[in-house]
């Protein structure tokens, strides 16, 4: 199909354009329109079933038939699905190749990949300023926010709360430091201060919203909705900390243009195969490494080293250094235990292909007698 052709899909005029619908979808979805599917993307998934807004309204949806083994590629929300064209109930029939997705390692021992979000263009990573910066977890959350191919922003929510304005900023570029190449704004959703320049970032696209819980994001998604759409609740004035507003993972319209997906307040971020998304949180350190005697140099004690030459002289941070170093271990385990789970998975595929061949030939053999 020519992506230069208009139709009624692609047309701004359609239902499905405010929630991202574009030429390039509905190439992909092009032989399920054949099939008489019915396009549409997830607002809403639990307990195996979701909301799906379609041309014909927002469908509640069974996931039954895309339920595989592999965590990372059940439905999401933010997916764009094909929907069977009638039924008691509807069936999701697949969803189209995801453009991004925003993974985390789940807290349990199976070593297991969970999608929190697809086909995100911008990852919100929303911070309260009501405690102290944690600068280690918002580098975790923005090399998450990297490798899902997301363009990741800082969000500083509860400026108010930081009146002297030279203080503010001292904050923001502490976290700019934290943050090479990623956008830093501080916002105040309460009286509305730098909720204009985050709605025009984020009118192009789709965006989700992530942090702590008691980091402001219910309220912040109200602010850029224009209405009371999410639950806020009370946050302790001790340690700025509250509890959980929102339980799933909502996709929702802005009214300025664009989509913003809320999430839970996330407890744990874990690292799933994010190496590259490290690199780019710490970037200045893999420019720096590029200068080191040894190409495969740990940074430790190596002789040479650019990295602790910069450490030494002041340019570079030791904190940098151990967060980094923290992240890079951190994932180089989950990656081991990814690809021991596919090896033993291997190999049980391969004992039970071995035992059918078994009985097979003990089949043939007693035949033959």
């Amino acid at each position: 199909m020519n992506l230069a052709s208009s139709s009624s899909f692609s047309s701004s005029s359609h239902p499905l354009a405010p929630y991202g619908w574009d030429a390039e979808w509905e190439s992909e979805f092009a032989p399920y329109t054949d099939q008489g599917c019915l396009p549409g993307r997830v607002v809403r998934v639990d307990r195996g079933q979701c909301d799906v807004v379609t041309a014909d309204g927002v469908l509640r949806a069974d996931t039954a038939f895309v339920t595989p083994h592999d965590p990372l590629r059940v439905v999401c929300t933010g997916d764009w699905v094909a929907v069977e064209p009638d039924g008691n109930p509807r069936y999701v029939r697949t969803y189209l190749p995801r453009r991004t997705a925003f993974v985390r390692s789940t807290s349990s021992k199976r070593s297991e990949g969970q999608i929190l979000a697809a086909n995100v263009d911008h990852a919100i990573v929303a911070v309260s300023l009501a405690a102290e910066l944690d600068l280690a977890r918002i580098e975790r959350f923005l090399a998450l926010a990297w490798e899902s191919g997301a363009q990741p922003l800082v969000v500083l929510t509860k400026a108010d709360l930081v009146p002297d304005p030279v203080t503010l900023a001292y904050l923001v570029q502490d976290v700019e430091t934290a943050a090479p190449g990623v956008p830093v704004l501080s916002v105040s959703a309460e009286q509305g201060e730098g909720l204009d320049v985050l709605a025009a970032v984020v009118c192009g696209g789709t965006a989700v919203l992530l942090g702590q819980s008691g980091a402001g994001k219910s309220t912040l998604a109200n602010a850029l909705l224009g209405e009371d759409v999410m639950g806020v609740q009370a946050i302790r004035d001790v340690d700025g900390k509250g509890r959980h507003t929102t339980t799933t993972r909502n996709l929702l319209a802005l009214p300025g243009g664009g989509v913003l997906i809320d999430t839970p307040g996330l407890r744990g971020v874990g690292l799933w195969d994010a190496g590259s998304g490290v690199d780019q949180v710490f970037a200045e350190i893999a420019e720096l490494a590029e200068e080191c005697r040894f190409h495969d140099c740990a940074h430790e004690s190596e002789p040479g080293c650019a990295v602790l030459a910069a450490i030494d002289s002041g340019e570079l941070p030791e904190r940098r250094l151990e967060s980094y170093r923290k992240l890079m271990r951190e994932n180089q385990r989950i990656v081991a235990k990814t690809d021991a789970r596919l090896r033993a998975e291997i190999r049980k595929e391969w004992k039970r292909r071995g035992a059918i061949g078994k009985a097979a030939m003990e089949a043939k053999r007693g035949g033959m007698r």
